[in-house]
């Protein structure tokens, strides 16, 4: 009975029990679905970014920049492979981090520390020396920190200030080269690489930074690459300047570089050919995602594009004969500044241009400086276009154009070369010399009259010469001169693919007596690259080409060494004279009767490619760099020419500003530096040709040979 009763209290209690165990499985489980639930919804995204933490950036290494070559593909500019140490940082990077890894790098390599600061000595003492720097600071200061006087940070400058002489001096040699690296790893960016070292990288210490990469947390061996010059000065201020590692982007321009996707310390150009084609050299980054984990710390990377080198230019200039000009410049200057007859010469251009297409062949300027005793020459190409000078004669043609294109004088007009007295001056208006007799255009143009452009000045302006009487001109005839010279290019800029381009200065005075000075080229200045321009268009029929210094871009090709052409540069038109083929004609006789018996036949007449051209002559003021000079009276001498005259290809102007003092001295340097410069183009392309010749020959022999 006893036994009966038991059994049925343990079966009564059996289910209870149960029930208590499935309350509490219940209870569990709700709070292990609860937890869940906040995990992914409510905190997952947090946790998600926390252990997927990444963020994207551009580009480890540079990619090479494109190269520039001349138009016959001779290589110009390149670029020269170098070893290179980087240190990329990460947010979570501490001052203590890099202090540490900059200590382990000063003992593998050698490192400049001249751009070292007093300031960075001063940080750099304080982050060593935290006991000695917190003395520094007195309870005084912190009570006035305390009573709001104060800022916290004002006490960090207050240990700058209390740093002394005797304290700097503490630091060693090897001191600052821990703290010219750590220099370069602060100045970088997160996540984007900086450059500790580019220059002269041993062998040895890429070998021994290499070993130790694994101690070394975002170090990084590397390659880079700087430009490099085969033909040393040549072009070198015509091609310009980029900035280096350092330097970074150029402040003036830094918010337009970030917004095409720039690092503030990439390299680009600073200045003319570099700068202009930018976006062609420049090339395109290598993208990388960064990989980091919650602590900042890089884990991974993932390439998203490959880099490519930038494109490459082809220029229109022809290398070996920019060499030649610039050794008959330099070669000249030095004679006439060896005659004592020449005390403020110091520069000369020559730019040579294709008429027919307005590329720019070569495009030279030299200037003397005396350093120590000891006559320099440097190039000064980029003067041909940023510097203007009185020109004199050489602009008469466009004088003679003018005049008969606004009814101021017709082709059978003939004027009586004599002096012209006007008003009550002491000294008459004549030509360079006097008996030049009665003369036509061509007449004029060949012997160089100005009283035939003065007369031509007076008509334009509706007076009428009297001796000693005032002339009364319309001003407005200042006007329409300025309009025809500006459709040969003079006064105006000539569109060349070059920044910062002069236009010339413009006289501001609207005197009678001015405008016949402007008529023979006395008033306003010019650039020797307009009057390549302006001598072109006369040379072409009529038609202002804009010059061109870039022939065509190209795909960069490591294994041939210049690439697919994907550019050609067209040459363009700016502008037709308007004026009658007739008129244009008259002035090219006359410019071709100036070589054969006029003012340049003594240098030109014996010419095989007959050419024709213009001399000039402009009584001018000195401005140059002697200050104390500023203002003395001196002649410029100026040539324009262009051969052959019956199917020009070549044309060039020639300036050399400052020759003598006085007019008794008169020597012609522009005459004989344009005879060498166009013996030498025709000697070049006859080379050229010859030696195009032997290898299409070779071609041929050895296609034969393989059939």
């Amino acid at each position: 009975m006893m036994n009966k009763k038991m059994k049925t209290e343990k079966r009564k209690s059996l289910p209870i029990r149960l029930n208590i165990l499935f309350l509490l499985a219940f209870i569990i489980f709700t709070i292990v679905v609860v937890r869940l639930g906040m995990v992914q919804i409510v905190f997952g995204e947090d946790y998600t970014n926390e252990v997927q933490k990444q963020e994207e950036v551009d580009v480890s290494t540079s990619v090479p920049r494109g190269k520039i070559y001349d138009r016959n593909l001779n290589t110009i500019v390149k670029n020269k492979p170098m070893n290179a140490i980087t240190y990329t940082r990460t947010s979570s990077t501490s001052q203590e981090d890099r202090l540490k890894i900059a200590k382990k790098l000063a003992e593998m390599i050698k490192i400049d520390t001249d751009k070292i600061t007093e300031r960075d000595k001063k940080d750099y003492w304080i982050l060593t020396r935290p006991k000695k720097a917190e003395k520094l600071i007195t309870d005084q200061d912190r009570k006035k920190v305390k009573d709001g006087k104060l800022k916290e940070d004002d006490l960090y400058q207050l240990q700058l200030d209390r740093i002394t002489e005797d304290k700097l001096n503490e630091l060693t040699d090897q001191d600052l080269k821990v703290l010219a690296i750590k220099r370069q790893m602060d100045s970088g960016y997160a996540l984007t690489p900086q450059y500790i070292k580019n220059k002269d990288v041993s062998a040895k210490e890429m070998a021994v930074v290499s070993e130790h990469l694994d101690e070394l947390p975002g170090v990084d061996v590397t390659s880079d690459w700087k430009r490099d010059y085969p033909y040393n000065g040549l072009l070198r201020t015509m091609i310009g300047s980029i900035s280096d590692s350092n330097e970074g982007l150029p402040k003036s321009l830094l918010d337009h570089y970030l917004s095409l996707g720039y690092n503030r310390n990439d390299r680009v150009g600073k200045s003319y050919l570099e700068a202009e084609y930018e976006n062609v050299l420049q090339g395109q980054k290598e993208k990388v995602k960064n990989i980091t984990n919650k602590s900042g710390d890089i884990v991974d990377k993932e390439v998203i594009s490959e880099g490519k080198s930038g494109k490459d230019l082809v220029l229109t200039i022809d290398v070996d004969m920019q060499k030649e000009i610039e050794k008959i410049i330099e070669n000249e200057l030095k004679s006439a500044k060896a005659r004592h007859s020449a005390p403020l010469l110091d520069r000369a251009f020559v730019v040579m241009m294709d008429p027919r297409n307005g590329e720019v062949l070569s495009i030279a300027g030299k200037q003397l400086k005396n350093e120590s005793g000891k006559l320099k020459v440097d190039d000064y190409a980029l003067g041909a276009m940023t510097s203007s000078y009185a020109m004199g004669s050489a602009v008469k043609g466009a004088t003679v154009l003018t005049g008969l294109q606004t009814g101021a004088i017709n082709l059978n007009t003939t004027f009586l070369d004599e002096p012209l007295w006007i008003g009550d001056s002491p000294n008459a208006k004549k030509s360079w010399r006097v008996g030049l007799g009665t003369l036509g255009i061509q007449g004029a143009l060949e012997q160089s009259s100005n009283v035939f452009m003065f007369k031509t000045a007076i008509a334009l302006g509706e007076g009428h010469y009297k001796a000693h009487q005032p002339l009364n001109l319309q001003t407005k005839a200042f006007d329409t001169f300025r309009y025809y010279f500006s459709q040969f290019g003079l006064g105006v800029k000539t569109g060349i693919d070059l920044p910062n381009e002069a236009s010339g200065y413009k006289g501001s005075q609207r005197l009678p007596g001015f405008l016949l000075d402007y008529s023979i080229g006395q008033y306003d200045t010019y650039t020797p690259l307009q009057l390549a321009q302006y001598v072109s268009t006369i040379a072409n029929g009529g038609y202002r080409m804009k010059p061109q210094l870039v022939k065509e871009i190209r795909e960069p090709d490591s294994k041939k060494g210049i690439g697919a052409v994907t550019q050609s540069v067209q040459p363009e038109v700016l502008n037709k004279l308007d004026m009658s083929d007739q008129y244009i004609k008259e002035v090219q006789n006359g410019f071709r009767r100036v070589m054969t018996k006029g003012t340049a036949a003594g240098q030109f007449a014996s010419a095989s490619y007959k050419p024709a051209g213009k001399t000039g002559t402009a009584q001018s003021f000195y401005d140059g760099p002697d200050k104390s000079k500023t203002g003395t009276p001196t002649y410029n001498t100026t040539l324009v020419a262009y051969a052959p005259y019956d199917n020009p290809e070549v044309a060039i102007s020639v300036v050399v500003p400052w020759v003598y003092n006085d007019y008794g001295q008169r020597y012609s340097i522009t005459n004989e530096l344009g005879r060498k410069v166009l013996d030498k183009y025709f000697e070049l392309k006859s080379k050229q040709s010859k030696e195009n010749t032997a290898e299409k020959n070779k071609d041929k022999i050895e296609k034969e040979a393989t059939e």
